[in-house]
């Protein structure tokens, strides 16, 4: 694989999308590519990806690999895209029943979100901070570090958005508290009743369920936020069957 030097390789100017893939079928792929495109536009890169695109460059990567869709059972694909380089990587999906079952556990980070930089609103490849703090995580036992911005607001974990339930109600940081708006986050927003509100670690404790998704894991139960430990994952596994069912769907078509 050749790389071209352009302003992705050199300052991060290029964009990525990480997709499910269930028994060979990428899910929710048209969102993904309608991202992808979106945030290619505001960065000012002069290309698009289409569907038929992703299908070619996925198929010419399976086949280049000696790669079965068959074996694509629970895997994730990642495309990546600059102005001059497309590249797209196939891996294992981590996520599982087991760990929606133990649910997550997960602490603050360090580190602040800039609630005013646009890089923050596209999944770019300036994802360092994200990566880090994914790591420094782990290093604790935790599943992930919840970032706040500079104004001490929840934002988003470094691999998912978050939601919080109170009184049966869904509650979720708004995009311009500094946040990726996710694939995700979005199909939550189209299924459920969701109030998008400024939350801090105070609004915590008002809470008696808390979930986070991203493409991979979809709605993740969350155990422990911090201090916080939540009893509560009703509405986090009644909107992971919804998911379910949209995947059989999307298999269908």
């Amino acid at each position: 694989m050749k790389l071209l030097l352009d302003e992705g390789f050199q300052f991060g100017l290029g964009v990525f999308e990480t997709i499910a893939v269930e028994d060979g079928q990428p899910v929710l792929l048209n969102w993904h590519l309608e991202r992808l495109n979106h945030s290619m536009k505001e960065l000012g890169i002069p290309r698009s990806i289409s569907p038929a695109d992703f299908t070619l460059c996925l198929t010419q990567h399976l086949e280049s690999n000696g790669i079965s869709t068959d074996l694509l059972p629970h895997h994730a694909v990642k495309l990546m895209v600059s102005e001059h380089n497309t590249v797209l990587t196939i891996r294992p999906n981590p996520y599982t029943e087991e760990s929606r079952r133990k649910g997550f556990q997960l602490g603050y980070s360090k580190v602040r979100r800039n609630e005013t930089s646009p890089l923050t609103r596209h999944k770019t490849l300036n994802y360092g901070d994200n990566i880090l703090e994914k790591r420094a995580a782990a290093s604790c036992g935790l599943d992930d570090l919840i970032f706040l911005n500079s104004r001490e607001e929840i934002c988003e974990g470094s691999v998912s958005n978050i939601f919080f339930v109170s009184k049966g109600r869904i509650y979720t940081p708004p995009v311009f508290c500094g946040l990726l708006p996710g694939i995700m986050r979005r199909f939550v927003l189209q299924h459920a009743e969701v109030t998008e509100i400024v939350l801090t670690r105070a609004s915590v404790d008002e809470m008696q369920e808390c979930f986070v998704t991203n493409s991979l894991m979809g709605i993740m139960p969350v155990r422990r936020l911090g201090s916080k430990l939540f009893d509560e994952t009703g509405t986090a596994l009644k909107l992971q069957r919804l998911v379910l069912e949209q995947v059989k769907t999307e298999q269908q078509i």
